[in-house]
């Protein structure tokens, strides 16, 4: 199943990238490769993640402080936003 990120979502992950690596070399691309692995069982099990609301789902990073906020959708995924779970509990809902 293909994964699409909404623009927001995309410039979320960009965002967050820069900033790891600002903070330390070599960290910016640890994080693109967690959420790279998320993404990855998102695409095996759709379903197996928890609801945050409504019809979004979130999973959680396993080294960082983040979650995916996503639909299923008919013939995609749809990821909606790339949130920091320390900050603005309620962000990317209100998005969807």
């Amino acid at each position: 199943m293909k994964v699409v990120f909404i623009k927001k979502a995309k410039q979320e992950l960009e965002d967050s990238v820069c900033l790891y690596e600002l903070e330390f070399t070599g960290l910016g691309r640890r994080f693109k490769e967690e959420v790279r692995k998320a993404v990855l069982r998102i695409k095996d099990y759709p379903f197996a993640w928890s609801v945050e609301r409504g019809d979004v789902r979130k999973c959680v990073l396993h080294k960082f402080p983040f979650k995916l906020l996503y639909a299923v959708e008919d013939e995609y995924l749809l990821v909606i936003a790339l949130a920091h779970q320390h900050r603005k509990p309620d962000y990317g809902i209100e998005i969807s």
